[in-house]
């Protein structure tokens, strides 16, 4: 008969079962310090990173602009520091910096030229070049037609004559609020308006729709607006 004997307690076939629970035990705290270490070390930031400013501080012609970097239209100019020229977007009429382009396929494409929902800006360092409220008063009057126009609700219109280099656009005045705006006329594509104003060293320039003067006084003041809001400390 064969016989079998228990191992001895402490016997070198017992030794590897008991080394194996503080092994186990080891290993999972190791692994759970290196999980606190890493969790802690993660980076927490977006994509647009922690500190990246909202606001960018931008001279045009030697004048601060603090100009919402959103509303910049191009990546080139979103940098601070002088720049020659910067153009930018702003819903209307909120007046908010827009989100991110929407994609336009071929479905869409026609109803985003025929819909437009915000203003466009666009600052130049104008180097001493005729203001322009020199051109309203002197330039653009000789290439007026003649013939007296009527205000209709205090804005003015006046067709620049055919023959001259204004011969496809309006030109619209009004005293309160003072707006002053050449508009191309409505063809294959909607008619635009154009609106110039001088800051310090900086000529603003706005594009809208044409089709807005029907509620001009509210242009006018967004423009008023938007001009107050991106001013930069003044020196």
């Amino acid at each position: 008969m064969t016989m079998f004997t228990a191992a001895p307690l402490g016997s070198p076939r017992t030794r590897p079962r008991a080394h194996v629970v503080p092994i186990l035990l080891g290993s999972a705290a190791a692994m759970g310090a290196v999980a606190l270490v890493a969790y802690l070390l993660w980076p927490t930031w977006g994509s647009g990173g922690a500190n990246a400013p909202d606001k960018l501080p931008v001279s045009v012609g030697g004048t601060l602009f603090n100009l919402p970097v959103t509303a910049i239209r191009m990546k080139i100019q979103r940098h601070s520091g002088p720049q020659e020229r910067i153009d930018l977007d702003f819903l209307y009429p909120s007046l908010e910096p827009p989100g991110a382009p929407k994609h336009v396929t071929a479905d869409t494409v026609e109803a985003a030229v025929q819909s437009i929902d915000r203003i466009f800006l666009s600052i130049a360092a104008h180097h001493d070049a005729l203001s322009p409220e020199q051109r309203t008063a002197t330039i653009y009057p000789r290439y007026l037609d003649p013939s007296a126009a009527t205000p209709a609700d205090g804005l003015t219109m006046r067709m620049f004559r055919t023959e001259t280099p204004y011969g496809s656009e309006d030109f619209y005045s009004a005293a309160s609020p003072a707006l002053t705006a050449r508009c191309t006329r409505d063809a294959a594509t909607p008619g635009m308006c154009l609106s110039e104003r001088r800051v310090g060293g900086a000529d603003l320039t706005f594009r809208f729709p044409r089709s807005w003067l029907s509620q001009w006084r509210e242009v006018a003041e967004a423009m008023d607006r938007l001009t107050a809001q991106l001013r930069g400390p003044k020196g």
